[in-house]
Order: C-alpha cells, then structure tokens, then sequence
C-alpha cells in the first residue's frame, strides 16, 4: 500500500478547491444535491462517460477508481471488498469500476502496469492509492486518510444517502443478518457429518446451501473445510511429503503436500509452496496449482493477512 498522497504538494490546490466549491453552487442552483440512491455508490465507468461521471463527481465526493478485469484473479476478491466499502461508508467516496480491456485509452493515461490498481480522483486531481492485493485494514485506513484529505484541503464532504431510494440491496451487498430460513437445518446437518467424519455428506450440504444463496459466507468456508478434510483422509501424510521433497517439480506432489501443511496449521507454508508452484508451472498445470491455492484461500478466510500476504505473492508471479 503506498498510502495517499501528500496533496500539499499537489499544484494548484488551492484552484482546485475553488472549481469544486463553485461546481456544488451550480449544482445547487440547478436543484442538484439531493439524496442518493445507495446503487448511485457503485459504478461501471467508460472512456465516453468518465469526464461526467469521475472529474466532475469528484467536485462533490472523492471517487475511488478501481481498474480491473475479468481475466485477473485477484480483482475478484478485491472488487467485492471496493464496493462493500462504497456501500459501508455511505456516501463518503463513490467507487467507479473501469475493465481495462474495454477502456484501454483511461489505463495507459493512468499509466497502469498491472491490475488491479486503484486510484483516487479528488476535486479533478488525481492520485494513485494502491496496485495489487491489500488487506481490509490497509485498505480501510487508505480510505480513511483519502475523506480526511478531500475534507480538510477540497471541502468535500460526500454525498448523502437515502437507503429508501432503491428496494434492493446496493451493489449485491449481502445482509449482516440473514433471516432463519431453511439454511439453518442444512447449516446444522453439514456440521454435523463434518464431525462425524462424513465429509462427502458435509460436501453436499453445503453445496444444498450454495444452490439458492451463492454468496452464503458459512457454507462457502464450511465446504473449502470438508473439501480439504476429505482429500488429506485419504492420503498418507509420510509419502505425500517424502513425494513432495524428492519431487518439488510434481504438480500433484505439490498440491498435496499443500494441503496437508495446512490441515497441519502451517498456513504460510501451504500458500508458499503452491505460489512457488504457480511459478514454476504454465498453462493447464500452472492453472491448476492458482486454483487449488484460491480454494485454500477459502477454508482460512479473505480476511486473515496470510491469505492477504499470498495473493500479493500470486499476483506478482501472475503479473
């Protein structure tokens, strides 16, 4: 994470304030400013519409950019976290969404190396944030020095929100609470065969789950855990790693011993040995190792720091 800028040394800052408090009269004036939709918080952004719906949004609410695209696998994780946040903070930054295979122009102006890469456009000035995997934490206290800034040096103090201007929840975001229904009894029937060791009927019930709610956080960890359980029952720990240490070119020496360092709770291990693998290896072989590694991701969590440290290795041997 490089942080946010020092905007003191942003030239003309002083003009830029200036244009951003003379832009919000003339929305007012007009009978702009009124509250938001919470879908308004997240956007899809295009060469044609970026003057409108970046630079001159940025008079009014920093506007967090992230560049992605969906070929890259660590914007999937970091694009959900992006508009979670959008929606969390509510109305304290839009987020747009630029895919660079589509705006190619916006990505060499940016002068983008790789993705994803997130930068921030400020009363018109922009600044770049981050490039690459982050954790929560950094990420949060990113945005935090971000709204602190267009604060204190632009008067920008967001957007206000009217959550009752949209019917449905913003940019997908899943409920904090969801309601007892029907996953309670498959819940409690797949905790059930992982303690009794039945980890297939613990695979399938959470896949009952994952069926009618795809985003369902308990069922996607509990079936990475009974997964992995199932495939380590029926290894012999001692060969898997003599494999492993005689053969360190093997894809499946590889992938198994993987798994066995994290049942074991060698976490750093499992995620460093299948990055080296990713390294190592091209096409399907390559592919194979970057996604046994992501379904490990999911059994630890994509908020544990190691799982944040390993898609920063994955993405620099990627990208």
């Amino acid at each position: 994470m490089s942080g946010v800028v020092d905007l003191a040394a942003v030239k003309a800052a002083g003009e830029a304030k200036a244009k951003a408090e003379q832009a919000r009269a003339d929305a007012s004036r007009q009978g702009g400013g009124g509250a938001a939709a919470p879908s308004s918080l997240v956007i899809d952004v295009d060469e044609a519409g970026f003057e409108r719906d970046v630079l001159t949004r940025s008079s009014e609410v920093p506007v967090v950019i992230d560049f992605w695209a969906e070929w890259c696998e660590p914007c999937k994780q970091l694009g959900p976290l992006l508009e979670r946040l959008a929606v969390e903070y509510n109305g304290r930054f839009v987020l747009a969404k630029v895919d660079v295979d589509a705006n190619q122009m916006l990505m060499q102006q940016f002068g983008i190396q790789g993705i994803p890469a997130v930068f921030a456009v400020v009363a018109g000035q922009a600044l770049p944030l981050f490039q690459g995997a982050a954790p929560e934490a950094q990420i949060r206290e990113t945005l935090d020095q971000l709204i602190q800034v267009g604060e204190e040096r632009f008067g920008l103090t967001g957007i206000v929100v009217d959550p009752a201007a949209q019917g449905e929840d913003p940019a997908g975001q899943v409920p904090a609470e969801v309601p007892a229904g029907p996953y309670d009894a498959l819940l409690e029937a797949a905790a059930q065969a992982l303690d009794a060791n039945d980890f297939g009927g613990a695979v399938q019930a959470y896949k009952n789950v994952l069926a009618d709610d795809p985003v369902n956080v308990e069922a996607k960890l509990g079936l990475a855990q009974a997964e992995l359980l199932g495939r380590v029952q029926k290894m012999d720990p001692q060969q898997v790693r003599k494999d492993a240490a005689e053969n360190p070119d093997d894809l499946r020496a590889q992938i198994a011993a993987a798994d066995l360092d994290l049942v074991g709770g060698h976490v750093e291990d499992a995620f460093g040995r299948l990055v080296e693998t990713v390294r190592r290896n091209f096409g399907d072989d390559r592919d194979a190792a970057r996604l046994r590694l992501l379904e490990l991701f999911e059994v630890i969590g994509p908020e544990d720091p190691r799982v944040a440290a390993a898609r920063a290795a994955l993405a620099r041997v990627l990208f």
